[in-house]
């Protein structure tokens, strides 16, 4: 053992087998040679061939680690793959941003310092009929922005119980209140709440009135909520988090979910939604509303802490403006294309897809969702790709798609590993085969 442990090469004669910068080869072989040691301790008398190990390290630490995979699971508004996919306008005015430099805060017209917020605003008031609107980093920076703006110390945001939600990561109505500031006052009860409950909780320290979506949780059966409308008839400023920011609120698919343009007309003082859910396009929180609410928003000291990126307000902008063209939207914002695909498609699709794998696919029905807490029980039918290999069993091989080039992201059901074309492009049907028969 210690005759082979002299033997293990110098690090930098190991450094020397890889083409890399200096300080990662050295790195990579001090973390090679020290695993060598102990595997030598550990009574290992395989041989190793430490070059290529060294290769590998390098290669491993070099590669992104933030990568593009393949979402063949069939859920549109994937939160762990980064939910809402751009539109091609949205990654071309992203690419056009990072280029140089921007116009961010600059008014071209006057050479005067201007405002991020110009870059968005005014087509946010045209698609929501706002008198304002201002972009954050996301929903819930938005909601916590507003509830700190309209209430803050001192203050009381009156919320219904049944919309004492946790969403996402841990975010709790009742804590965004307090980080705010605010003092909750809960009304009603679980499963109902009447317009008379939150007259009652009103007073003179009354802030505001939030009323927040509950997301992918639903309550069925002997439930009471206030609409928006009578809401903003109780004289005190409505907060509305509707979510997931619905903008094409034609859509038949759409309409379990709160319209924003709704909230807006009802009178709501701010109504905050995501950007990157069902509007399709980057993370964001929005926040639109009336002019002296929205200005409170963006004087707050959050506000600044909050401020969505210069790529963040050229993918937002792009996506908003397909939506003043509502077919066009629903044509290249992939969300919407997603969820109004024709079913001759996906079976064309899925046939294609079936036929390049081979002996091993199968097509059978599934349903596919829309994700990211929109709209939870809304199933969604289609044809899917059941994939078998032989010697494999379907954990083995989702992991085994998950190691391809790009990874590949499918779902396990009934011990089937299903591909679902739904939520796949159709340049990327060759890649999934690929993946599956490597």
């Amino acid at each position: 053992m210690p005759d082979a442990l002299r033997q293990l090469p110098p690090v930098d004669a190991l450094a020397a087998h890889v083409d890399a910068p200096r300080a990662i080869a050295v790195a990579a072989a001090r973390a090679v040679l020290a695993e060598r040691r102990r595997e030598l301790l550990a009574g290992s008398a395989a041989d190793a061939d430490l070059a290529a190990r060294v290769r590998a390290w390098v290669a491993a630490a070099t590669a992104p680690r933030l990568r593009r995979v393949l979402n063949a699971t069939g859920v549109i508004v994937h939160t762990n793959l980064g939910r809402a996919p751009l539109a091609a306008s949205a990654r071309d005015a992203v690419a056009r941003a990072a280029e140089g430099y921007s116009n961010l805060e600059l008014d071209l017209a006057s050479g005067a310092r201007g405002s991020r917020q110009e870059h968005i605003e005014d087509l946010l008031c045209a698609l929501t009929g706002a008198e304002a609107a201002i972009a954050v980093n996301n929903c819930a920076g938005a909601t916590l922005l507003a509830a700190a703006a309209l209430a803050g110390p001192g203050r009381e945001v009156i919320v219904s119980r049944g919309q004492l939600v946790e969403i996402g990561g841990g975010f709790r109505v009742p804590e965004v209140i307090a980080q705010a500031g605010a003092r909750l006052v809960e009304v009603g009860t679980t499963n109902r709440t009447r317009r008379a409950d939150y007259a009652r909780a009103m007073g003179s320290a009354t802030g505001a009135i939030l009323r927040a979506h509950p997301s992918n949780f639903r309550q069925l059966g002997f439930v009471q909520e206030v609409e928006i409308e009578e809401l903003c008839e109780l004289g005190v400023p409505v907060i509305d988090d509707v979510g997931s920011g619905v903008l094409a609120d034609e859509l038949e698919l759409l309409r379990e979910e709160p319209a924003v343009r709704r909230s807006v007309d009802a009178g709501a003082a701010l109504v905050c939604f995501s950007g990157d859910k069902l509007l399709g396009g980057p993370q964001a929180g929005l926040i639109v509303g009336r002019a002296d609410a929205v200005a409170a928003a963006w004087a707050h000291p959050l506000a600044r802490a909050l401020r969505l990126d210069k790529l963040g307000l050229a993918a937002l902008e792009a996506t908003l403006q397909l939506y003043r063209d509502p077919d066009r939207a629903r044509r290249e914002i992939p969300v919407l294309a997603m969820l109004t695909v024709a079913d001759d498609v996906l079976r064309t699709r899925a046939e294609r897809l079936a036929a390049a794998i081979g002996p091993a696919a199968v097509i059978v029905e599934a349903v596919a969702r829309v994700g990211g807490g929109a709209l939870p029980l809304l199933e969604l039918p289609g044809p899917a790709v059941a994939v078998a290999v032989e010697g494999l069993g379907a954990d083995e091989l989702v992991a085994r798609l998950r190691a391809a080039d790009p990874p590949v992201v499918a779902r396990i059901e009934e011990d089937r590993v299903l591909l679902d074309p739904r939520t796949l492009a159709d340049e990327e049907l060759r890649l999934v085969a690929r993946a599956v028969g490597s």
